[in-house]
Formats: structure tokens, sequence, C-alpha cells
């Protein structure tokens, strides 16, 4: 007959070994779960609308476009796959076996590294289409961005790897009990993955949009003091200037966004656990899962794109033959 204590282990039949079943959850841990089911949802419905949209319609092609697709790309699987096995850790052992925990580990910490990337490309980005917009168009081209976001795909994988290196060749072996995953890292790994996956990458942001911003707003008064002119020319590079600072603007938000929902994790990683509360920790979780939430909520709101691109997905035209070429950014400044 089993005992009480073994009825709350994982594994009764490795009794010293098993790790005990995670305890009832309290009102607070609920509530978090079901915030964080809803903003998964939501987070792979809107996700998956902008990676269609992107995708399907040829006018969207552009080299900022295909930065929020692999951008999209990432926050989508945060959506399917974390989210569920965020909640799914902290109200049951861990029973899919090492491997899987350890392409779990590596899959995170790869995506995160990836947010980080695009974030860093969207910045370089606006940077070089307002500060060198005549240089944008030979410098800044379709095929370049596609080999960047391969190329960031590619070294947030093998830095991640380098992380889980230990995981990959032993795994279970830092484990100190069955039914749990973990991703095993000290201080001093924490501190250097915070300076250069985060302290670093912010500063370089910062500095790019500081740049940005000098440069916008001395744009902006150039372009007032020629707004009585009626020429063609004129009003051609009014038009072309007017959309550039509106997606420097409408990115900048989503840049600093990011940086309020990352700031928690990583301060969080470098605290530790020993001097912080369970409620600092569940505001670290629901921050970091919210961000990719947030950022097709941003496109929605500053992009008129995007609500059209939903509106032809929704009602099913991007089935209709040519559908493709439809003039998506018609009435776009």
């Amino acid at each position: 007959m089993e005992t009480k204590d073994e009825a709350d282990l994982c594994f009764p039949q490795l009794f010293n070994s098993s790790c005990k079943k995670p305890a009832s959850p309290h009102s607070e841990l609920v509530l978090l779960h079901i915030m964080l089911s809803s903003i998964s949802v939501l987070t792979v419905v809107l996700n998956l609308l902008v990676i269609i949209s992107v995708s399907h319609f040829m006018q969207l092609h552009t080299p900022t476009n295909i930065l929020l697709l692999s951008l999209a790309v990432s926050d989508f699987l945060v959506g399917l796959l974390f989210m569920p096995v965020e909640i799914f850790r902290t109200t049951a052992c861990w029973v899919f076996g090492d491997t899987i925990c350890v392409f779990y580990c590596l899959l995170s910490s790869t995506i995160i590294c990836v947010s980080v990337g695009q974030v860093v490309l969207i910045s370089v980005d606006r940077y070089v289409a307002i500060c060198h917009p005549l240089h944008y168009p030979t410098r800044i081209t379709v095929p370049r961005i596609r080999l960047s976001v391969c190329l960031c795909w590619l070294c947030c994988a093998l830095y991640s790897s380098y992380y889980v290196k230990d995981v990959l060749t032993q795994p279970g072996k830092s484990k100190s009990c069955y039914g749990e995953c973990v991703l095993p890292l000290d201080q001093i790994t924490l501190s250097v993955d915070a300076v250069l996956n985060f302290s670093i990458t912010v500063a370089g942001i910062i500095v790019l949009y500081l740049r940005v911003f000098v440069v916008a707003v001395s744009q902006a008064r150039a372009m007032r003091s020629l707004i009585t002119a009626d020429t063609v020319q004129v009003s051609l590079t009014l038009t072309r200037k007017k959309s550039e600072l509106k997606a420097a603007r409408t990115l900048g938000v989503l840049v600093v966004v990011y940086l309020i929902c990352y700031c928690p994790l990583y301060c969080y990683a470098l605290i530790g656990d020993s001097v912080i509360s369970q409620s600092f920790v569940t505001v670290v979780i629901f921050s970091f899962y919210l961000n990719s939430c947030l950022n097709p909520v941003i496109y929605a709101l500053f992009y008129p794109w995007f609500r059209r691109s939903i509106k032809h997905i929704v009602t099913l035209q991007i089935l209709k033959p040519g559908s493709r070429e439809v003039n998506i950014l018609e009435r776009d400044c």
C-alpha cells in the first residue's frame, strides 16, 4: 500500500531519488496561470497573423518587415511552447525525460538570445534609414537582411549551446532528483550572460536610438520649413521622410517595451533566488512572456497595413488568386 510520503513523490518507485510533486498552487499562482494561458493564446494568434501577413503579401517583403517577421517567429514559439511548458512545470512533475528537457533548455535560451538580436538589428535598420537615408537602399537590402536574420539565429543557437554544453553531453547529470527540468548555471555564467546578452546590447540600442532621435528632430524641423513648398519633388521627399519617421517612432516604441519587459528577467538572473520574493519572480515571468504578446499589438496600433492584412486573412481573401499582389499599403503615409 502506498504511504503518504510516497504519494507526494513524482516517481514513488525511485523513493530516494525522486522529486516531490509540486504543492497545490496558491491563489496568486492560479491567477498567474490563468493570465499566462490567455496571453499564450493571444500570442500565438497575433504573431501567426504577422507571420502570414509578411510572408503572403509581396508589398510587405521589405527589409524592416523581414526583421519583424523573424521577431514574430520567436514570439510565436514563446506562446506556443514556453508559456504552456512554464505552466506545466509549476503544476506537475517533468515526465518527458532528459532529452526533451535538454531540447527545451536549448530552445528557450536560443529564443531569448534571438529576441535580443532582432531588436539590435531593428535598431540598426532604423539608424541607417534615418541617419543615412541616401545609403539605405544600397546598404539595407532584402537579401542582406535575410542573411543577417539567418546568421542571428545560427549564432544564438551556437551561443546557447555553449551554456548548455554540460547538459547536452550528459543529460540529467546535474539534476538533483527525478521529475525536474532545470538548466544549471552558476552565478558567474549568469553574470557574463547578462553583460554580453543584455548590458552591452542595451547600451548599443540606446546609443543608436538617441542618434536616431536627434536626427529625426532635425528632419522634422526641416520638413516644417518646406511644408509651404508645392513642387512634386518636395512633396515626394516629405512623404518619404514622414514614412521613415513614423516607422522609427513605431519601432522605437517596440524597443522601449522590450527593454521594460526584459529588464526584470536579467535583474532576476543577476540577483538570484535567495534575496527576492516569490511575488517578484511572478512579475519577472509575467513581464517576460507579456512582451511576446505586446509586439503584434504595437503593429496593430501603429501599422494600418497590419490591420488591413488581418481583414484579408480573417475574411479568407488571401485564398483568392492574385491576392499576394494586393495593394496592402494603400493610403499609408
